[in-house]
């Protein structure tokens, strides 16, 4: 037994040495900065997700931006405040910069806000064991400690001082404000300078394996309004009468699921109302509806999102579902869709597998195992998809946890350590890079 057990720990030590050999000595000396501050960045965690900062509140998402301002200041960053339009009713973005001409220009993003609004029921911290629950915790107040703390390692053996890096960090990703030419203006900008972007959005696994995303889905909506001829419902179907709103928006969500489906899109019908008069407020998404179960229903409105992983794609759904919208209606029926986008689409490139080759060799070098690409119909939408256009970028980062915008989110500890040494790697090698 004493024989099998000296073996097997002369074989450990053995393959951590392989691991770590890859490792050159300056980033050895990274990862012993990141693993000796584990315990301040846990601190530094739950200093921050200790305060709500739902979208709809400014002065918390303030609040989580001046602790990360201070980080910032502390590590040699010119930081500055962007406020967005009082009629936006959004806290701003907190920016922070740290030039150097030699490297490559790395854009780092992070968002401040959480779906939690103030007075929500979910403990804004709870320790359980291995596991830390909280508001935000994972989504996404982990991946920005990551990023904070991964910058700190390098700055402690001397490699943040060539590096060239931009940090976005939006106060509304959760609830993007509008106009978003205005809310995501300053975003863009700074991605047409950068060579790469990397976003600190939580990540996940695969069968085991952790992944990150080099292409998200788009975000948006459409509005079906349909009209029907209001008459006693003792004449439904008939030529006279018709066959009504409701029916009319039945037969085109029916047609919808019928013909339009294709691998990565979708289109959810989120909610449905109908009757004799419809009304539906922005503010509240609510939807308030006047019927009799004797009359044929003259309004009908349902509103639903739509996903689509490049914009060709997207383009063909709306094609396909505004000719079922127009043709073929039923008797006495019309119908109007229209569309809109949030998050545009961020397709895979080969740009972007190339990064994550890289993401996955920092990660295997320092002994962490490979990462995968994740699936981009099993995530929602993100910042990262605003810069897609204009620079290589990837996402997921971060933490790595449950239950994101649920009661039950969750991180694992371990993640902030992990996600922390991979990311320190990944950007220094990035900047140490000529351009």
């Amino acid at each position: 037994m004493l024989k099998r057990t000296v073996a097997a720990t002369a074989a450990f030590f053995l393959l951590n040495g392989v691991a770590h050999a890859q490792l050159s000595d300056t980033e050895q000396r990274i990862v012993a900065a990141v693993k000796q501050r584990t315990p301040a960045a846990l601190e530094l965690l739950e200093k921050s997700v200790r305060l709500n900062s739902g979208t709809l509140n400014p002065e918390g998402v303030r609040a989580v931006g001046e602790i990360y301002r201070a980080e910032l200041d502390a590590l040699g960053f010119e930081t500055r405040w962007i406020d967005m339009p009082p009629a936006m009713k959004r806290a701003g973005h907190l920016v922070a910069t740290h030039e150097s001409g030699q490297g490559k220009h790395v854009l780092l993003l992070g968002h401040l806000d959480t779906v939690f609004e103030k007075g929500s029921a979910v403990p804004l911290w709870e320790r359980q064991g291995d596991r830390v629950r909280g508001q935000g915790v994972n989504d996404m107040k982990g991946g920005d400690v990551i990023m904070i703390e991964a910058l700190r390692a390098l700055r402690s053996v001397g490699a943040l001082d060539p590096a060239h890096v931009e940090i976005m960090f939006t106060g509304d990703e959760e609830r993007t404000g509008h106009p978003l030419q205005v809310a995501r203006g300053d975003m863009v900008a700074m991605a047409k300078r950068a060579d790469y972007a990397l976003s600190f959005e939580g990540n996940s696994k695969h069968e085991g394996v952790d992944t990150a995303a080099i292409a998200r889905r788009s975000s948006g909506g459409w509005v079906l309004r349909v009209k029907g001829k209001p008459a006693h419902s003792m004449g439904v179907f008939s030529a006279q009468s018709g066959y009504g709103a409701i029916y009319e928006a039945a037969r085109i969500l029916n047609a919808f699921r019928e013909q339009v489906i294709e691998p990565s899109l979708t289109f959810n019908p989120g909610l449905i109302a109908g009757g004799t008069d419809v009304s539906y407020a922005d503010d509240t998404a609510t939807a308030t509806a006047f019927g009799k179960t004797n009359v044929i229903a003259r309004d009908a409105e349902v509103r639903g999102d739509l996903r689509y992983l490049s914009p060709e794609q997207g383009e063909r759904a709306r094609q396909k579902m505004q000719a079922i919208v127009s043709t073929g209606n039923l008797p006495g029926t019309s119908a109007t869709i229209t569309f809109s986008e949030t998050y545009p689409p961020m397709p895979p490139t080969d740009a972007g597998r190339k990064l994550l080759e890289l993401y996955s060799k920092a990660s295997q070098d320092a002994g962490l195992g490979r990462i995968d690409t994740n699936d981009p119909s099993l995530r929602g939408a993100g910042d990262v998809q605003f810069v897609a256009p204009h620079t290589v970028g990837i996402d997921g980062l971060g933490a790595q946890g449950r239950g994101a915008h649920t009661d039950d989110e969750d991180l694992e500890v371990a993640s902030i350590e992990r996600g922390t040494i991979r990311a320190a790697l990944l950007i220094y090698r990035l900047t140490q890079t000529a351009r």
